[in-house]
Formats: C-alpha cells, structure tokens, sequence
C-alpha cells in the first residue's frame, strides 16, 4: 500500500508542515483602523462587565433568571409564555446578522465578537507585555519553552481574568447581589452555581490560552456562512491585485512591478496566520490589521495607501457599487416585518397570563344533597413589576356558588400563582353532562378579563 503523500506547504494556518501545532504571535500594526478598533473594544468590554450591575425600571438590564424562568431585557421581564415574543425577537437578530453581513461582510468578526475582542486587545496584549514583545514570544515558541517563567506568570495572570469573566457570566443568570452573597461564603452553599462559574472560568482560561484562534476557524460556524450571506458587493477587507501584482522585493527601481513589496507585513499582523492577497477566505474575520500594515509600509516606500482596504469584490474589478440588491431589499423588509411584530406584541402585551386548568382527579363530586362540584385550578402570571391582588368571581352565580380559600389571590412580581377554586351547583344545571360557564378575573386597576371553561356533570 503506498503511503500517503507529504503535504507541500502549509495546509492549514494553525498547523506547521510537519503537522504540529503553529503558534499565531501577530506582530501590532499601529493605524487608523487599530485606533478604531481599540476604542470599540474597550467601550465593548466596559459594557459587558457593567451590564449585570445596571438598572432599569428597577430592574436589571439583563438577568436570566433560569430557576425562575424569567428572562429581564433593558428592564423588560419576559416569561415562558412569552413564547411568540422570543420567537419573534431571535428571529429579528438572525436577520439583523444577515443583513449586517451583507452590507458590510464579517465586520462583527473583527469589531464585536467577544472572542475577537477579549484576545486582541486584552490577553494578546498582556501576552506581549509579559513575555517581551512580539520577537521575544515567537523565541519562547521555536525554543518550545512552554513553561518558562515568564509564560507562567502569563498564565496566572489569564487565571484571574477568566475568574473574573466567570463570575462576570455567572451575574448574568443570577444577578449581582447573589453573586456577592455567594462570593463571601462557601461554595459548598451554593454548589451548582459555583459549578457554573468554575466551568465557564476553565473553558475562558483554556480559549485564550490553548485554542485561540481556532475557535474562529474550528468552532465557530460563521466564517462558513459566509458564502451564503455575502455577495459580490459586500463589503470585505481585500487585497487590491490589479494594482499589487506582481509583487517582488525592494524600494528602488521596480519595473514591471506592482505595488507589493512582498515585505509579508500582512502575514506577519494577522490574528489567524492567513494571507489576505490569496483572496477571501473563511478565516478571515475581517480585523484590518493587515490594512494598517500594508499601509504603513506604504507610507515608507511612497506608495498609495489602501492597496489592503474594505472593499467589495466588485469594487476591486471596476463595477459601479448597487445599494439596492435582493439581499438589501429582502432583509430589511424581513426584519421591519420580524421586529415591528415583536414591539407591536410588547406594547399589546396582557400585564397578566391567566390559563384555566381541570381539577386534579375525578372532574366533579356529587354531594349527599345533589350538589354537583367541581374543581378549577387557574393560574395567575404576573406580568408588571408590582405586586398585584387579583379577584376572582364566577359570573354565573344564579343557582350557584364559588368556594375559593384565597380570594383575592396575592401574585408577586413577575411570579406566577396557581390557585384553586370550587364552583358548587344543581346538578339540573348541566346539560348532557356539562355547562358552559365564565370567570373574571381583576385587579381592581388596568386588568380585567373574562374567561370561559366548560364544566362536566352528571348526565341527565
């Protein structure tokens, strides 16, 4: 059997020839871009660690409430039965990343990913500062001194940041004032919670530490959307051939040459080992940092800048840019459709859920007089950020009587109750073995619905 051929060069951007791991150091590129980057990123991480500490209508910006099953957005609590208005908002995002990718391609790769962010502007640079620079880490690497002091340090260090984060991610679920209870007592009080944290902390620490970039390339699946959301006008980070090639050394006399100096300055700054002049491809996430590069050694060598620029790919060929195109048609409409049916259900949204349930057991007893009972459970979600009585009455009281231990029915805040009452009547008042009846159920302010349920009898 003959054996497999050796790969010639290299197959992959993480992976050396000889199959071993290839260990991404990207060299910083100072620009405009870096600039721009660097300011959305730190008010992006500001953001995240806050977010669990601000307030709105009393309420958390963002609290998933798993226990509970509340789910607080900008203070606005939703419930589970809020099925059609999660449904609606999820489905509004998703076309929302769609259309944001057809306008302006992979930019939440390279600006807003958290991933993106937390490693290009806070563990890659600690990296450096700890291990010496740019040069000083790639030596660590090629002398594999893995567990050299200064790496070592590094580590202890992304130890207390994925600490932090995973605790950060755990406020988001329990809130901020569980949190600190349960940060200064045991965590045998509160195991799973510490769980919670301790995993999230492990796989933060194990992301920036071992995996990297392959999260993007291996773990994520949005570089592989990518050929189905973008298009020929989307805006990409792209290297403009016509005016680089062909590309050959030196600053002085270059005859038949064009721009690109093949100084591999673009190479050397990308954040997932690629090279931007063999095209769009999938690991690409569109950071800039090769636009910076190539900039500034166009700068040095009198050159124009932006031979690596956002572009589209029919930009880069000479075809005249076209706003509207299906792609830009159909997902706004779609997402005015999506997220205009989602606020116009918030706004019409009941402040209460009432659902009307069968007794537990036998539908209905008779009684030693004839007196036909019957059982309703009626549960009560409260929608509103107060406490809420709510009265309950039978209005078909002729003949009739609602036997209720709780009446008016105390629900908290965003709580549910269920609550039973008896309805106690003749049993002439069942028709072929049922009656159709109804309930109100108040609040004694903006609430007040009736409801209907059918009751079962004897027959006649």
């Amino acid at each position: 059997m003959t054996a497999p051929a050796a790969a010639s060069g290299r197959v992959l951007a993480t992976l050396n020839e000889d199959g071993s791991r290839r260990w991404i150091r990207p060299k910083p590129s100072p620009g405009k871009w870096l600039i721009r980057r660097r300011a959305v990123a730190y008010a992006l991480i500001a953001l995240f660690l806050a977010i669990p500490h601000l307030r709105m209508n009393g309420k958390p910006w963002m609290l998933l409430d798993l226990p509970h099953r509340q789910f607080t957005f900008f203070g606005t609590t939703f419930l589970p039965t809020d099925t059609l208005l999660l449904m609606l908002l999820f489905v509004s995002a998703l076309i929302g990343i769609f259309l944001l990718t057809a306008l302006f391609g992979r930019v939440w790769c390279g600006w807003g990913c958290p991933q993106t962010v937390w490693m290009e502007f806070i563990f890659r640079p600690i990296e450096r500062l700890v291990e010496g620079g740019f040069n000083a880490s790639r030596a660590l690497d090629r002398d594999r001194k893995h567990f050299a002091p200064r790496r070592l340090l590094k580590y202890a260090i992304y130890a207390l940041l994925s600490l932090t984060l995973g605790n950060t991610f755990l406020a988001y679920f329990v809130g901020t004032d569980t949190l600190w209870v349960w940060v200064l007592s045991s965590p045998f009080d509160h195991l799973t919670g510490f769980l919670v944290m301790a995993v999230t902390a492990t796989a933060v620490f194990l992301d920036f530490t071992w995996f990297r970039e392959q999260t993007c390339l291996v773990a994520c699946p949005y570089g592989r959307w990518q050929s189905a959301l973008l298009d020929r006008q989307s805006l990409i980070v792209a290297y403009d051939s016509a005016r680089g090639e062909p590309r050959g050394h030196g600053t002085g006399a270059r005859t038949g040459l064009g721009d690109c100096i093949a100084c591999n300055a673009c190479v050397q700054t990308c954040p997932t080992g690629i090279d931007i002049r063999d095209g769009l491809q999938m690991e690409c996430i569109h950071c800039t940092q090769c636009s910076d590069a190539c900039d500034e050694i166009m700068v040095k060598v009198g050159k124009p800048v932006g031979l690596i620029r956002y572009s589209s790919k029919d930009a880069l060929v000479g075809n005249p840019p076209r706003i509207l195109r299906a792609r830009t048609v159909l997902y706004p409409l779609a997402f005015t459709l999506f997220f205009g049916g989602f606020l116009f259900a918030l706004a019409t949204r009941s402040p209460a859920d009432v659902t009307l349930l069968g007794g537990q057991g036998a539908p209905f007893t008779q009684e030693a007089d004839g007196q036909v009972v019957n059982q309703v459970r009626i549960k009560v979600a409260n929608r509103t950020g107060d406490d809420h009585l709510y009265t309950i009455t039978y209005l078909d009281a002729e003949g009739a009587r609602l036997i209720a231990p709780e009446n008016p029915v105390r629900v908290p805040a965003a709580g549910n109750i269920t609550t039973t009452v008896f309805v106690v009547q003749a049993a002439d008042r069942f028709v072929n073995g049922e009656r159709l009846v109804r309930f109100r159920l108040s609040d004694g302010g903006t609430f007040t619905r009736e409801f209907g349920w059918r009751l079962l009898g004897p027959q006649k």
